[in-house]
C-alpha cells in the first residue's frame, strides 16, 4: 500500500484519522465527516489526491499506440488537454479506467494507485515493436484537489487563479503550467464526470515535497480539509462510478453510462468491435442508476435489487456502492446496476427488507 505525499503530515495532526483509499494510506478524516462534505456541496474542500498515479508515455509512437489502446480520442487530443477512457479486452470488458493527457512531448496518464500495476502490465504486454517508453511517475508527481462553489474564490485567494488562468482552464481536463511562490505546478479543471456541474472541480499537479506549503496556503485562504470518507459520499452523490467498485470485468462500456469514454470516430482500438456492435443494436440489458432507499434501510453493495409483486419478484439488478447522507432522516443513497425496462425514474424496487426508487444520477 502506498503512502499518500500528505500521510507524514496528517499525522501530527490530533483529530485526523489515516487508512487505506483507493490503493493509498491517506486521512479518512480530518474531523466530523458531515462537516467536511458539506465544505464540498456548499464552501470549498482541500483534500488528498495521493492515491491517484501517474504514468508517461514518451516515443514517437505514443499517440497511435495509446489510441490504439484505449475507447476514446487521443489522436486528437490536443496539447493541454484530456479525456477520459476505458482500458477494453478483446471482449468489450473493461479492464481499468484512466485519464489522458497531451503534455507535448509526452503523454500522461492518470489512474488510480489500485490499478496502476495492472495497467504497467498491460501497457508493457502490448508494446512490441512500436516506439513507446513507459515511465511510472506516481512517486515523484502528487497531486491535490480543490472543489466546491467557491473552489475558485478560494484559488484565488491564495494567488493560484488569475483572469489568465482563468481563461486558459475553460473546459473539463483541461491544464496550465504555473510558478506558485516558485513551486512548479500543474493547474487541472476537473469536473469528475459529472454533468452540468456547478462548479468546476480543481487538481493541483506537484512534487510530494512541496505539498505541505500548498496545503498550509489553501487551508489559510479559507479552504477546509476534506478526507477520503467525505470525498467517497459525494462521489456517491455525485454518482460517479468507481472502478474496481462499481466497474468491474464483467460490465459493457455502456452499461456504465459513461458515454464520456466512448469515441466514435476514432480509429480501431482493443474491443472496438464489440463496443460499435452494442452501438447498431441500440442498447444493453442493463444500465448504472441511482437509488434512494426508504427510512433506516439496511442495504450494503451486493444486495440484489427486485421487481414485482409479492409471490412473483424478479431479479433485475445489484447494488455495487452505498452511502447515508446527513439530512436525509436516515435514507441510504445507493448506486448500481437495473435491468433497463425496469430502470425508469420514479420506479419502485425493492433492496433486500427496503423500499427503494430509482432516480437519475447524479442525485439532487
Amino acid at each position: 500500500m502506498s503512502k499518500a505525499a500528505l500521510q507524514t503530515y496528517v499525522e501530527g495532526l490530533d483529530a485526523a484519522r489515516l487508512g487505506d483509499y483507493r490503493g493509498a494510506n491517506t486521512a479518512v478524516a480530518f474531523s466530523d465527516p458531515a462537516t467536511e462534505l458539506a465544505a464540498l456541496r456548499t464552501g470549498c474542500g482541500i483534500y488528498d489526491l495521493g492515491f491517484r498515479a501517474k504514468i508517461a508515455l514518451a516515443g514517437k509512437d505514443r499517440v497511435r499506440w495509446l489510441n490504439g489502446m484505449v475507447s476514446n480520442n487521443i489522436r486528437d487530443l490536443a496539447v493541454g488537454r484530456g479525456v477520459y477512457a476505458f482500458i477494453l479486452n478483446p471482449q468489450g470488458h473493461i479492464l481499468g479506467d484512466l485519464n489522458a493527457y497531451n503534455r507535448g512531448e509526452t503523454l500522461l496518464v492518470d489512474t488510480d494507485r489500485s490499478q496502476v500495476e495492472k495497467i504497467l502490465a498491460i501497457f508493457r504486454k502490448y508494446i512490441i515493436m512500436d516506439k513507446v517508453e513507459v515511465s511510472d511517475l506516481s512517486e515523484k508527481l502528487t497531486a491535490l484537489g480543490v472543489s466546491g462553489p467557491k473552489a475558485r474564490e478560494i484559488m484565488a485567494a491564495a494567488a493560484f487563479e488569475s483572469p489568465e488562468t482563468a481563461s486558459l482552464l475553460a473546459n473539463d481536463l483541461q491544464m496550465v503550467d504555473v510558478k506558485w511562490r516558485g513551486v512548479d505546478c500543474t493547474l487541472v479543471r476537473h469536473q469528475d464526470g459529472r454533468e452540468n456541474a456547478p462548479h468546476a472541480s480543481y487538481e493541483i499537479w506537484l512534487a510530494p515535497g512541496e505539498v505541505k506549503v500548498v496545503w498550509d496556503a489553501l487551508l489559510a485562504a479559507g479552504a477546509t480539509p476534506v478526507g477520503a470518507e467525505a470525498l467517497e459520499t459525494f462521489r456517491i452523490l455525485s454518482g460517479i462510478p468507481l472502478y474496481g467498485v462499481d466497474i468491474r470485468e464483467r460490465e459493457l462500456p455502456q452499461e456504465t453510462e459513461q458515454g464520456r469514454a466512448l469515441s466514435f470516430t476514432k480509429g480501431c482500438y482493443i474491443g472496438q468491435e464489440i463496443v460499435e456492435r452494442i452501438r447498431a443494436r441500440g442498447s444493453v440489458h442493463r444500465m448504472f442508476s441511482g437509488f434512494v432507499a426508504g427510512d433506516d434501510a439496511s442495504i450494503a453493495p451486493g444486495a440484489r435489487i427486485v421487481a414485482g409483486n409479492h409471490g412473483a419478484d424478479k431479479e433485475v439488478g445489484e447494488v455495487t456502492s452505498v452511502a447515508s447522507l446527513p439530512g436525509l432522516a436516515g435514507r441510504s443513497l445507493a448506486l448500481g446496476y437495473i435491468r433497463r425496462e425496469v430502470g425508469t425514474p420514479g420506479r419502485e424496487v425493492r433492496i433486500g427488507a427496503a423500499v427503494a426508487k430509482v432516480v437519475k444520477l447524479p442525485f439532487e
